[in-house]
């Protein structure tokens, strides 16, 4: 790192869905320098009897921690909040009551200290997250897996993102989720179903792979789940290895789909890409990576994936989308910008 010189730093919230977070990020030259402080506080025992998120439970919850998780993330980063360039804040998509919590907060901060203020897509974060922790040169081709979201996109600069495909229904966590909430697995889906599968025989239960007669790389995942949940209703007693066997042939059906999807979304590319990267929390998933990294190989493709930590919500991804967009001459936001629970990545600007 270079000692001497000053770098821009900003101070960034994250409260789209059911993970508190605060992180100050810096724009660094060397990738390892950049983040400064990652402050996470999780809710998942608040909502592990549900199997899923309760947006009011996850609104109180960040009411309860926010102010908490910004002061540790300030103090981690051995700075102060008079030493931070801008204010950075989640503003959609995601849970409403959550976002609102993030927004005023870093509003008020920012106008107390007489900062600037960044209203930030959550999508854009995770699309962006490689380049924080890689000098991925654009353009790239994005495979953005998470509990809310799922979307090919081609990547070709800062605010110029083309959609390739998407879900028409649930995410893929989503489907984890639900999918582990019939076996009786913990929550959340993803690493329950991924630490089952281990053990279990991905070939056992046959699945149809979705959507191949359709044009495009869409995907589906309400067959699979449907499937699954067939397969379930078919034992006479669910033991442990009938539940290993599902989840993991589950999980087989899941990435093989993928997989086939993403061949696809590349063959769309308007550009020669030279890049791949995954992002978002289905990201950190072992098998997904190991299929991806092979369709790269396959195709002369650099595959780049966030460390694990940097996969799921983190306010990290949130500071350095607000760097890159400083660094773009992209203008700060009003203060009267609103949270928006939808909010699509190609109407960022």
């Amino acid at each position: 790192m270079d000692t001497g010189r000053e770098y821009l730093k900003v101070l960034a919230i994250e409260s789209s869905c059911d993970e508190t977070a605060a992180a100050v990020l810096q724009n660094a030259d060397h990738p390892g320098s950049r983040i400064l402080s990652n402050v996470i506080k999780s809710q998942i025992e608040v909502h592990v009897p549900f199997g899923g998120v309760v947006p009011e439970f996850a609104a109180r919850n960040h009411m309860d921690a926010i102010d908490t998780v910004i002061n540790d993330a300030i103090k981690q980063s051995g700075h102060d909040l008079r030493e931070m360039d801008a204010i950075a804040a989640t503003a959609g998509p995601g849970l409403i009551g959550g976002l609102l919590v993030g927004m005023v907060t870093a509003k008020t901060i920012a106008l107390m200290s007489q900062k600037p203020f960044m209203a930030i897509n959550h999508l854009e974060g995770h699309l962006l997250t490689a380049r924080l922790c890689y000098d991925v040169e654009f353009p790239y081709l994005l495979l953005l897996a998470s509990g809310g979201h799922f979307l090919f996109a081609e990547v070709m600069g800062i605010g110029d993102y083309r959609i390739l495909g998407q879900t028409l229904d649930d995410a893929a966590g989503e489907s984890f989720d639900k999918v582990a909430k019939m076996l009786g697995l913990a929550y959340p889906g993803g690493p329950s179903i991924e630490e089952a599968a281990k053990h279990g025989d991905d070939s056992r239960f046959q699945y149809t792979i979705p959507m191949q007669r359709r044009a495009g790389c869409d995907v589906s995942f309400s067959g699979i789940k449907t499937a699954t949940k067939i397969h379930i209703s078919k034992l006479d007693s669910m033991t442990d290895q009938d539940k290993s066997d599902v989840a993991a042939s589950f999980q087989s059906i899941v990435t093989k789909f993928i997989t086939i999807q993403l061949r696809k979304a590349y063959q769309m590319a308007n550009t020669k890409l030279r890049n791949m990267v995954i992002a978002g929390g289905v990201a950190a998933n072992t098998r997904l990576r190991e299929e991806v990294s092979h369709f790269c190989d396959q195709h002369g493709l650099n595959f780049y994936a966030p460390p694990m930590s940097l996969c799921s919500d983190n306010a990290a991804m949130i500071g350095w989308a607000a760097i890159e967009r400083i660094g773009h001459n992209l203008p700060f936001s009003d203060f009267d910008a609103r949270t928006r629970p939808r909010w699509p990545i190609t109407e960022i600007y």
